[in-house]
């Protein structure tokens, strides 16, 4: 084996060792490309092979990544998702349509639980803030839930699952990573996450719905103390959904329809979350302030791993990291869904000990040329990638999803609760992959329908 693909193996083993650390994730990727780089540099200069990594000056290209990054006006769109569903959070709205479904659905089996999955979709249509989204849902639920005698561990699921639906459900901040990640047009992963999107979160509710029949003691019906249902509370309950179905399709509708490009569209989605939070009575400088600040962290977080990442992935190249990963995959013999299975195992398995930000930034434009060559559709292939990722928030010991369910569950709920409580709906997102494996048509026919042959704007 030449030396440089030892080094390329040693980079990445290295990279995933220090992943254990603790050590900030960004940092780790840019000190651990720095130090790789002068190895290579030094190794070179004693007459060892390390393919294209020669000088200083060969690795000062990646300023040139800096340049594309920081002038990428899709990217601009990050900031202003991230405020729009930070905002939303602020404004009450989530608030309102707890109180009034809950009303609703009270006197069904498992009717808190399919009050939680239905605004959690609302939710994951208008904000895509995971963390925000397990947050709030957990904090407005879980003491209902539990005050009516539900189960610890489904209480626990149904939160952090519907919760997680944010990272898939456009506008998904998630997406616009990826679509900049591979050059794919944003809009057509968009419209290809709907379904799918939307169907693991009806997925949920028949879930849901089963347990009410087969173990109705995990999931109580309506209390004594709720009054009998009657249509002024339906017509109520339908009311407090309008204003996020009026930012749903105020963002989502001016892109599907052509109108505005993600990048506008982001902007009319912060506008629009800052009026329902002045409808509401929830809007002061204090408020501005908070979300603000919270915008900047979040967002100085994302960019940091992004520009960690790309530090990375391009001294990884010069070490010849892309031609082994390449001949690997091509020595595997494989056809197109073999090579698909292999990738969807391997995204699986990392999101265990990865966030999905590593994972969108480090290992999918490593893979993507590969899938590329194999002819594989890549608006298909992200999607199911993408759905793949709901797990990574879900699956110890690094679920993000479990650690924000965590910090705010009522006391006497354990995390051994909430480790139980997701497994069904990890093996629900699996069934959703299965699905869009078997019948591509759920992620390719709305973009089709929408923009056919054509791709979407950006």
């Amino acid at each position: 084996m030449p030396l440089y693909e030892i080094l390329a193996i040693v980079f990445m083993v290295v990279f995933i060792a220090g992943l254990f650390s603790g050590y900030p994730v960004a940092w780790l990727l840019g000190g651990l490309s720095l130090g790789f780089t002068a190895l290579a540099i030094a190794l070179n200069g004693a007459g060892y092979d390390t393919f294209l990594m020669t000088s200083w000056a060969k690795f000062s290209g990646v300023i040139d990544r800096f340049d594309a990054i920081m002038s990428n006006w899709v990217l601009v769109s990050l900031p202003m998702f991230v405020y729009m569903g930070l905002m939303l959070d602020k404004s009450g709205v989530a608030d309102n349509m707890m109180r009034n479904f809950v009303k609703v659905f009270g006197g069904i089996k498992g009717g808190l639980g399919l009050t939680v999955v239905v605004i959690g979709i609302l939710l994951a249509a208008s904000t895509g803030i995971v963390g925000a989204s397990v947050v709030l849902l957990a904090m407005l639920s879980m003491p209902i839930m539990l005050e009516h005698s539900y189960s610890k561990s489904l209480a626990s699921g149904v939160v952090a699952a519907s919760g997680t639906l944010g990272i898939l459900i456009p506008p998904s901040i998630m997406l616009v990573l990826m679509a900049d990640q591979v050059s794919t047009p944003v809009g057509d992963l968009f419209m290809g996450a709907m379904i799918p999107g939307v169907g693991l979160g009806l997925l949920y509710v028949v879930y849901i719905v089963a347990l009410g029949i087969f173990k109705p003691a995990m999931v109580p019906g309506r209390a004594a103390e709720l009054e009998a249902l009657s249509w002024r509370q339906i017509g109520v309950a339908f009311l407090s959904t309008v204003p996020t179905f009026g930012l749903i399709l105020l963002v989502l509708g001016s892109i599907f329809f052509g109108i505005a490009t993600p990048t506008e569209a982001s902007g009319l989605g912060a506008a629009g979350a800052m009026v329902l939070a002045a409808m509401n009575g929830r809007l002061s400088l204090r408020t501005i302030r908070e979300v603000g600040i919270e915008t900047t962290l979040t967002t100085c977080f994302i960019f940091a791993i992004f520009i960690g990442a790309t530090v990375f992935a391009y001294v990884l190249r010069l070490v010849g990291g892309d031609e082994l990963i390449t001949d690997f995959f091509k020595g595997l013999g494989l056809g197109p869904t073999g090579l698909v299975l292999v990738v969807l195992a391997v995204v699986f398995v990392a999101g265990f000990f990865l966030d999905w930000f590593e994972i969108v930034l480090i290992i999918v434009p490593l893979l993507a040329p590969v899938v590329k060559a194999a002819g594989i559709d890549m608006t298909w292939f992200l999607i199911l990638i993408a759905v793949m990722l709901q797990t990574s928030f879900l699956t110890p010991p690094v679920g993000f999803s479990l650690f924000y369910l965590k910090g705010v569950v009522p006391k006497g709920v354990t995390i051994g609760d909430i480790y139980v409580g997701v497994i069904p709906f990890v093996l629900l997102q699996v069934l959703m992959v299965a699905a869009c494996l078997l019948f591509p048509g759920l992620v390719l026919w709305l973009p089709k329908q929408m923009y056919g042959a054509g791709a979407a704007g950006g």
